[in-house]
């Protein structure tokens, strides 16, 4: 803990020279440097502010690539030109060190609570009461967000309010494990408090956390807990089920659950919180503009690749850049000009609607089929239309797509054929290299609609008023029929089960509602980085066995005509298995389709497909964490591991 007691002491001076004195008297009359003392701070608006916002550490556009675009990577959504170990059993294993077992953020949201709470109590705090209300808010919303990430990744977690000793036994103590539900409900009490004392206007541009978004995010552990809770009941992965690891431990040998209780609990704080967020904050408009430059006039569209974002109600809480404060990123570069290592999956594409309702398969659908990319969009939901590139569209105000490259280096490549469109700014300047600053949405409205029609549903069992006018707003503004109930009668559970692992939860496909909720949850979050939890909260990968990923019709369509060589009119494209030749694209033997992790055979671990192994649903935790709290021996420790993983540094996850 002393490395932590560092860095506190060092981010404290820095906020020192962030703004603690606002004049040149005030820097000259400041006590030396080698004095300074952390109690000396955290006594006004200003300093609190300056910590808060010190710790945001949520997932915003940075750097080189596509930014938040590519998050879903790695799921049934999207796919990249590498794989992931979590769908090669046998490759993830047990790390010596490090992981998600990490407390140093959230010691330091201790630190702040424990110091400024008394102070603001009595009140000693100077500045704005409501603003010192707020910054304080966000460091238990912060805190909560910080716990959060732990229960997604591992499940039981201790429960910290405060900060420790530097001494052994203290540390060992607090290394105690507590059952999720318990963690799930610590996270939303700090929610509460978040509520309590945050605003909706910290700063007039959305930029700082809000009131709306500690309600959303609310309502999003909520609705986490709660499915993780039913679909997960039964198993290892829930307290007190069947080979629970906790009920090894001696200090919870006296826990019980009510199991059904704590999901009925938590679906209900769900719905009341996103319902906060839907009776506040109405949808942006679609106004149905999507081919040619119509589409950078289309609010909806714009909503993603605005520079300012302050002017759309639905964005909660977004990330402003400055390319002349050097604070930006190139996303850009990538999502105009190229495919950016990534691509929307044939599963996906396939699961949205026309127009009209139906899926593709129904009979009277419509569907144009998938010869090119522009038939695959034609009388499709607009969010297919608006958010994914076809050749000849209009990408910039000066620039048109050209077909995919999926031949080119990984770092540009189009990797299923089907690209991102959804970000893109019509501004063609910021992909030149010297900096990309549209904003970057960490929360939007719709995310509550979302929450509140799959919690009213797995709850009761049917859809209330508000869900059926959620679901309504959202069809609408996706450019759908409204009857959802003529798609769920026309939906065919065995015809979505083959692209879609949201139809399934523990190996079963759902019922046709409810399947038809995550559909419209896939289709609205399109590359937003939400896929992933949902699959794990869903516990919709178990059936995952040689899945095999696949992108547009290259070889039955007439998209192969795209890859001649200008001079010879020979095709560039090199099926896997030419012999003799390096091949740089998947065979028609094994698919019409393009199969991304079919292109090379040798030392490719997902040739055969993604297979998927029940201990990936939770992390494992790390080997050296066993040793510290254990005395020497790490089967003794107070830490239990997560289930099918070993206690053994690289060890492999047990069957």
């Amino acid at each position: 803990m002393k490395k932590n007691n560092i860095k506190l002491f060092a981010y404290l001076l820095g906020v020192l020279a962030l703004g603690a004195f606002s004049s040149c008297n005030d820097f000259l009359d400041r006590e030396p440097l080698d004095q300074v003392t952390p109690e000396v701070y955290l006594n006004a608006e200003d300093q609190l502010a300056a910590y808060a916002i010190a710790h945001y550490n949520f997932p915003t556009h940075s750097g080189w690539g596509n930014g938040t675009f590519s998050y879903d990577n790695h799921t049934d959504n999207q796919a990249t030109s590498g794989y992931s170990t979590r769908f090669s059993p046998g490759e993830w294993r047990v790390g010596q060190n490090g992981g998600s077992w990490s407390f140093s953020a959230i010691r330091e949201c201790n630190y702040f609570l424990e110091d400024v709470l008394p102070k603001w109590k009595a009140g000693s705090i100077s500045g704005n009461p409501a603003n010192i209300e707020h910054y304080i808010g966000e460091m238990y919303f912060i805190r909560a967000y910080e716990y959060f990430s732990r229960v997604q990744a591992l499940g039981d977690f201790p429960i910290i309010r405060n900060t420790l000793p530097d001494q052994q036994e203290a540390l060992t103590e607090a290394s105690k494990r507590r059952p999720r539900n318990e963690v799930a409900r610590f996270i939303i009490s700090d929610l509460d408090s978040a509520i309590m004392l945050m605003n909706n206007e910290p700063d007039g541009s959305r930029n700082r956390l809000t009131k709306l978004s500690a309600q959303l995010f609310k309502s999003r552990v909520a609705l986490h807990e709660g499915s993780w809770l039913k679909y997960h009941k039964g198993t290892a992965r829930v307290p007190g089920g069947p080979g629970w690891p906790g009920a090894n431990a001696d200090y919870l040998s006296g826990f019980s659950i009510d199991i059904d209780a704590e999901i009925n609990y938590f679906l209900g704080e769900a719905m009341k919180a996103s319902k906060e967020v839907i009776d506040a904050v109405s949808l942006v408009a679609n106004n149905g503009d999507s081919e040619g430059t119509a589409i950078f006039d289309n609010p909806y569209y714009n909503m993603f690749a605005a520079n300012d974002m302050s002017d759309f109600d639905e964005v909660l809480f977004w990330r402003s850049y400055n390319v002349q404060e050097n604070v930006y990123h190139q996303n850009q570069h990538y999502l105009q000009r190229n495919g950016g290592n990534t691509g929307y999956t044939r599963g996906f594409v396939e699961s949205f609607l026309m127009e009209n309702g139906l899926p593709i398969y129904a009979a009277g659908s419509g569907y144009a089929g998938d010869a090119t990319i522009s038939d695959v969009k034609e009388l499709r939901d607009d969010r297919l239309k608006l958010f994914m590139k076809a050749p000849g569209e209009q990408i910039t105000d000066a620039n048109v797509e050209p077909y995919p490259d999926i031949l080119g280096i990984p770092e540009v490549k189009y990797v299923t054929g089907y690209a991102i469109k959804k970000g893109v700014n019509r501004d063609d300047s910021q992909a030149d290299g010297s900096g990309s600053y549209t904003g970057s949405i960490v929360f939007r409205a719709a995310e509550a609609y979302l929450n509140y029609i799959e919690a009213a549903y797995v709850l009761n069992g049917s859809l209330d008023a508000t869900a059926t006018n959620c679901w309504v707003a959202l069809r609408t503004r996706a450019g759908l029929d409204t009857d959802f109930n003529k798609t769920i009668a026309a939906t065919d559970m065995a015809q979505e089960a083959q692209g879609d692992w949201g139809a399934y939860s523990g190996g079963n496909l759902v019922d046709a509602t409810l399947y038809n909720i995550r559909r419209e949850r896939r289709c609205e979050l399109v590359a937003e980085g939400m896929r992933y939890m949902d699959l794990k909260r869903w516990r919709a990968m178990d059936q995952v066995s040689n899945y095999q990923i696949e992108g547009f019709n290259l070889w039955g369509g007439d998209m192969q005509d795209w890859y001649l060589d200008e001079d010879s009119g020979e095709s560039l494209l090199i099926p896997e298995g030419t012999e003799g030749k390096t091949s740089n694209v998947s065979s028609p033997a094994n698919s019409d389709y393009l199969r991304p992790y079919q292109i090379v055979k040798d030392n490719n671990l997902v040739y055969n497909g993604y297979n998927w192994h029940p201990a990936h649903y939770l992390s494992p935790i790390a080997y050296d964490h066993f040793l510290m709290t254990s005395g020497g021996e790490p089967t003794n420790s107070v830490i239990y591991q997560n289930p099918n993983w070993p206690i053994e540094a690289n060890g492999e996850p047990i069957d």
